[in-house]
C-alpha cells in the first residue's frame, strides 16, 4: 500500500510540474505560449516580445497607439514577423538569432501576426487608446 500511495505521490507531483512549466507547448517561462488555437491568452502589457522556442512570448500583447514594438530572436533557426489581416502591420525580413525587428502601430486594433517559415508560430497584438 505504501509504494502505491507513494507513486501516486510522484505522478501527482510530475503532472503539477509539467503544468506549472507550460505543458505539452514546449514554454517554460510561464506566459501564454502562440502554439494552439482556441486558448484563452490574456494580453501582456508590454512592447518586447521575444522568439524562442517557436514562439513568441508573450503571444499576445495590448499596447498604447503610437508604441513601438520589438521582436527579438533567440531561436538559432530563422523566423519572420509577418501581419497576416491584410492591415498595416509588421512584415519583417527573416531573423537570425539575436536580430531584432521593430515596428510602431499607429492606428488602433487588432494585429494578429506569424512566422512566414513556422505558420503555426501566432501572435497579436491589440493597439488601443
Amino acid at each position: 500500500m505504501k509504494k502505491i500511495v507513494a507513486a501516486l505521490v510522484v505522478i501527482v507531483i510530475a503532472v503539477i510540474a509539467w503544468l506549472a512549466f507550460g505543458g505539452s507547448n514546449g514554454s517554460n517561462n510561464g506566459t501564454a505560449n502562440s502554439s494552439g488555437s482556441g486558448q484563452n491568452r490574456q494580453p501582456a502589457a508590454t512592447n518586447s516580445v521575444t522568439i524562442q522556442n517557436f514562439s513568441f512570448n508573450p503571444a499576445d500583447i495590448k499596447i498604447k497607439k503610437g508604441i513601438k514594438v520589438t521582436w527579438t530572436n533567440r531561436d538559432s533557426t530563422g523566423h519572420t514577423v509577418t501581419e497576416n489581416d491584410g492591415q498595416n502591420g509588421p512584415a519583417s525580413q527573416i531573423l537570425g538569432n539575436g536580430q531584432s525587428y521593430s515596428f510602431t502601430f499607429n492606428q488602433d486594433g487588432t494585429y494578429h501576426y506569424h512566422c512566414t517559415i513556422h505558420t503555426e508560430m501566432t501572435g497579436t497584438v491589440t493597439v488601443a487608446d
